[in-house]
């Protein structure tokens, strides 16, 4: 009997999506992986080697890092992906039954976007962050859904004191005031996962008029957008690039009566985070100081981080935040 055909065998491609998830919310969050790992009660080397592939996931590594990093359960999904592939390598005693997969997201998604623009407008006491992607559909099966993202943090690298402080000042649906449109069309949005600190939203491509999926071969402009106040933002924006992209955008626009600058870093699940390879270029338009950085390369599961203060009003400097 062959033993090594009836066990698990590991899933690349899931177990790089978990190491990529546990990586992007220790980014969010400011911890050091030693940090992140003796605050979980493991070895100091163990985050380290979960994030390199060096070491398996396990399902109690994947619950602790979720409420330490108050992940939403992020973490946790993506664990549970990771162990379902791995169990369905097992060689099965008949053939499995046809399944339809789960559409879209990380799960085998076909979408490609080939346009990726950000813009995030400051008015001194909230931003509104306007997301245009178009989206093109390289697989076999009509798309009729998107995830999008929402997360907050006023203090990274202080879980308690954030989750604390979401508890007591939770992010909001009636706050955030999202819109999605599509073909000129609104999109219907469902609630996925609605924490304090974290939502995920499924974008739908019907409304009450009709239905307009992303049929195979099709490509598509969606534009969403939603606010947040500055009290539960702060001041980092971050990119984090999870379904193959080819062109990547990010805008800041801040009032000059600020006097704002902007900074950037890249983290890849390879590297650290380093310096943008490219500054932010600047130009001033009624009365708003705009910054752009583009990339026609960016990397899937790579973090694209840019960071700001605001030179004439030096008593918000020490409240950072984000949101995506």
């Amino acid at each position: 009997m062959d033993r090594q055909a009836d066990e698990p065998q590991e899933p690349t491609s899931e177990a790089e999506a978990f190491a990529a998830e546990v990586s992007y919310w220790r980014e969010v969050r400011g911890l050091a992986k030693r940090t992140l790992a003796m605050q979980m009660g493991f070895d100091p080397s163990y985050v380290s080697h979960i994030e390199s592939g060096r070491a398996k996931p396990t399902e109690e590594f994947a619950r602790l890092a979720d409420e330490t990093m108050n992940a939403g359960k992020a973490i946790w999904n993506r664990w549970c992906d990771y162990e379902t592939a791995r169990t369905r390598t097992r060689r099965p005693s008949a053939p499995p039954a046809p399944r339809r997969a789960e559409q879209p997201y990380a799960t085998g998604s076909a979408l490609v976007v080939e346009h990726d623009q950000a813009r995030l407008d400051y008015d001194g006491a909230s931003y509104r962050l306007t997301m245009r992607r178009r989206l093109r559909n390289t697989g076999t099966e009509p798309v009729t859904r998107y995830l999008i993202r929402i997360s907050v943090d006023r203090y990274p690298g202080e879980p308690e004191r954030s989750n604390a402080h979401y508890r007591e000042h939770p992010l909001t649906w009636d706050e955030l005031a999202l819109t999605a449109t599509c073909r000129g069309e609104a999109m219907r949005w469902d609630a996925k996962h609605d924490r304090d600190a974290f939502k995920e939203i499924w974008l739908v491509f019907e409304n009450t008029q009709g239905r307009f999926p992303l049929y195979p071969g099709e490509s598509v402009w969606i534009e969403y957008a939603y606010s947040v106040g500055d009290e539960k933002w702060g001041r980092w924006f971050q990119r984090a690039v999870r379904l193959p992209t080819e062109h990547l955008e990010v805008q800041l626009a801040f009032p000059v009566a600020l006097d704002p600058v902007v900074w950037g870093t890249e983290t890849s699940m390879t590297a650290e985070a380093a310096p943008l390879r490219t500054a932010p270029a600047r130009a001033e338009e009624n009365g708003m100081r705009v910054f752009t950085w583009t990339t026609a390369t960016p990397a899937l599961h790579a973090r694209y981080r840019l960071e700001w203060r605001f030179r004439a009003r030096p008593e918000l400097n020490t409240t950072p935040g984000e949101s995506r």
